[in-house]
């Protein structure tokens, strides 16, 4: 049996309802709810303001950068690194500390390692290469065994041949890969961890046997077996 409506449920309009009901929550909760539209405002404005600050700051990086890259391709790695005061120009280490927040601040870093690398400065070179962020894929491959060769000239045998073993696996091609794991391999050579070269050499052998790296780790097994 269908419902019957009332005089009064029949001329309700249900639309007023939620209007009237909407209208009712609002005054009762108005403060609340200004205070809510005020906060996304304001978040609003601060995305808006802060993206127009990155963009600033990214042109003004890459155009202080521009001038210590001039310097470097000169040779005038001291002058790259540090600025000119004559000229009132930025410097790689400037540049990274002032705009670190920037890919010209991150390109500068790395600037800085491999100036730093140039000058024979190895410690101060690795203290920059850290800081970098390496792009991922193929170009970040060369930066990330960059790094390993500094841990290595600083002294720092095991984390070198992890890090050259990261960038043979950073982006894994017929090139690169076979070529960093043979640096790993060396490293774990001066080790005398032959148990690694013995694994690693054998992952080129295998993995990549028209490689230059497959020769190379076939000799360094012969000379493993022949010191035995």
């Amino acid at each position: 049996m269908s419902k019957k409506f009332t005089k009064e449920e029949l001329e309700r309009d249900p639309l007023l309802d939620k209007y009237t009901q909407a209208v009712s929550f609002f005054h009762a909760n108005r403060t609340m709810i200004l205070s809510i539209l005020v906060t996304v405002v304001a978040v609003i404005a601060i995305l808006i303001g802060y993206r127009f600050y990155s963009s600033s700051q990214e042109i003004q990086a890459q155009n202080l950068l521009a001038i210590a890259e001039q310097n470097y391709s000169a040779s005038d790695y001291t002058k790259a690194l540090n600025g000119d005061e004559y000229t009132l120009s930025y410097g790689f280490v400037q540049i990274a500390d002032e705009f670190s927040g920037t890919n010209a601040g991150n390109l500068a870093t790395y600037y800085a390692a491999v100036s730093n690398f140039k000058m024979e400065n190895n410690e101060e070179a690795l203290v920059y290469i850290q800081q970098y962020k390496h792009p991922k894929g193929i170009m970040g491959v060369g930066s990330v065994s960059f790094h390993a060769t500094l841990l290595k000239l600083n002294g720092s045998l095991e984390k070198a041949a992890r890090k050259y073993e990261e960038a043979a696996m950073w982006d894994e091609n017929e090139s690169t890969t076979p070529f960093n794991l043979l640096k790993a391999a060396n490293v774990y050579r001066e080790l005398d961890n032959t148990e690694k070269v013995e694994e690693i050499t054998s992952t080129i052998i295998e993995d990549y046997p028209d490689s230059p790296e497959a020769t190379e780790s076939v000799k360094l097994q012969g000379a493993l077996a022949a010191s035995k």
